[in-house]
């Protein structure tokens, strides 16, 4: 069963799934083949177990995407195929650590908050736990923006893919 990647979307990593009724190892041999054929400009970095495709050094820019595939093993035999479009991993820790920073911060501060509340005290750690809100909202409108940015670049990874798919043992 696939399902259509949606190459822009609200989502702040859009994914897609193909199910390939060949074993794994072939799939994946197969795949990097076909991707250096179809897409030599691509950087495509296989590991065992995924492939990441990047843009060449000379096209990335802040908000270029970069497109991992996940081939895990089926049952039957075959292979799941589950691709995660999303940016670069130096522009990804930004965001992560952003969330992070501000999910700790807005919660033991809207907690501080609800203690000050009980006690009578002035609330003023709500000014940070609101601050907070409002910086994840800038994080995430950041990352939308990126992605719109990025959708031609995302359109040529997921072309880049949807050609060396069509090249594998198995396609359903």
């Amino acid at each position: 069963m696939s399902h259509p990647a949606p190459l822009s979307s609200f989502r702040i990593r859009p994914r897609f799934e193909q199910a390939v009724a060949a074993p794994p190892e072939p799939v994946h041999a197969a795949l990097v083949r076909a991707l250096a054929t179809h897409a030599p400009a691509l950087v495509v970095r296989p590991f065992p177990g995924f492939i990441g495709i990047h843009l060449p050094d000379a096209e990335r820019r802040r908000w270029s995407p970069r497109l991992f595939l996940s081939l895990d093993a089926a049952p039957g035999g075959g292979t799941r195929i589950m691709g995660t479009y999303g940016p670069e991993i130096e522009v990804w820790s930004v965001f992560l650590y952003g969330y992070l920073i501000t999910g700790l911060l807005g919660t033991f501060s809207g907690i501080l908050g609800g203690a000050q509340l009980f006690i009578a005290a002035e609330p003023w750690a709500f000014y940070v736990t609101g601050s907070m809100a409002i910086a994840a909202g800038l994080l995430y409108l950041a990352a939308q923006l990126g992605q719109k940015l990025g959708a031609w670049q995302t359109f040529q990874l997921h072309q880049a893919y949807t050609a060396a798919a069509a090249e594998l043992p198995g396609r359903s």
